[in-house]
């Protein structure tokens, strides 16, 4: 027997997309990406007011239905609604903007406030981290980070995005916080930056950080992410990116949260119960090392999403 289909319909966010797949890898479904990209005027409304949403998104719905359709952000939750009325089993990742009613299942994060019979709760974004991913990226990335000090501290560097900010007074900062625990706790660094990271905040980092020893990823060749997740002793990560601290407690390294300029309810609410928790800790710019595991509901989700479907 082959393995269930599914489409993936989300808007060109790679944290989004990485979440819808992260679910079908886990519930071990054969999945299509397709990409929402509603045409003029439509990407300027909001979904929910699309008067035919399957019309407007055409292109990306094409063809015979498929066993599951996973759709995540706020363009899929009218489309995969107008789906489920053609016979389509739909599943929304993130909160739909619509009543869940809709859906046949709803995966949202606790700091998203949904409940209902078929509403699934995780206590972090969903992600493609897995301990084989992480095993065979700790065995192809071993050697690049050989020489450095242990403990092996990894850097996770998100961007502004509307609630958070990191301009180049804010990396200067940064930079100089990892400058000063490099230089007091002898610790060894790598970091990564994102696609939404300023590239004079890479520069910054880079000019501050390589000269201490520091490995900084220059965008060239394979992305190391998965390797310096697997690789941690303490991982450090600006606060952002809900994916991206889901990501970093999926591993058993301790997780620092680097502070930024601005708030989000939601993310401040997920930060806050991971704090209360002991997941994850302040950075203040000194390596801390205290007794965590991994935290990840991902399977838990894929299997719900394979019991209530019958897949």
């Amino acid at each position: 027997m082959t393995d269930p289909s599914a489409w993936i319909l989300s808007d060109d966010y790679a944290g989004l997309q990485a979440q819808a797949i992260g679910l079908a890898e886990a519930a071990g479904l054969r999945y299509e990406l397709r990409t929402l990209a509603p045409a003029i005027p439509w990407r300027w409304i909001a979904a929910r007011l699309w008067p035919a949403p399957l019309s407007v998104v055409a292109d990306a719905v094409q063809g015979p239905l498929p066993d599951v359709v996973i759709g995540a952000g706020g363009k899929a939750g009218p489309v995969l609604a107008a789906l489920r009325r053609r016979g389509a089993q739909v599943v929304q990742v993130q909160h739909p903007r619509m009543d869940p009613r809709h859906f046949d299942l709803v995966i949202v994060n606790r700091h998203d406030g949904l409940t209902g019979p078929n509403v699934v709760v995780t206590r972090t974004a969903l992600h493609r981290v897995t301990p084989q991913r992480l095993a065979d990226a700790a065995e192809a990335w071993r050697g690049h980070v050989a020489a450095l000090p242990r403990p092996l501290v990894a850097v996770l560097v998100g961007g502004s995005n509307g609630r958070h900010r990191l301009d180049q007074a804010v990396g200067v900062a940064l930079a100089d916080q990892l400058a000063g625990m490099m230089r007091r706790d002898h610790v060894g660094l790598m970091l990564t930056p994102s696609r939404r990271t300023d590239p004079d905040v890479i520069r910054t980092l880079r000019e501050r950080l390589a000269p201490l020893g520091a490995w900084v990823w220059d965008g060239q060749g394979e992305n190391p992410y998965f390797g310096m997740l697997a690789l941690a002793d303490v991982i450090v990560a600006t606060e952002d990116s809900v994916s991206m601290v889901s990501e970093a407690v999926a591993t058993a390294a301790p997780v620092l949260l680097a502070a930024l300029p601005g708030s989000s309810r939601r993310i401040d609410a997920f930060h806050r119960a991971l704090l209360d928790e002991g997941r994850i800790r302040r950075f203040a710019g000194r390596c801390e090392v205290w007794p965590t595991a991994p935290l990840n509901d991902t399977p838990l989700a894929a299997a719900e999403l394979r019991r209530r479907l019958r897949l």
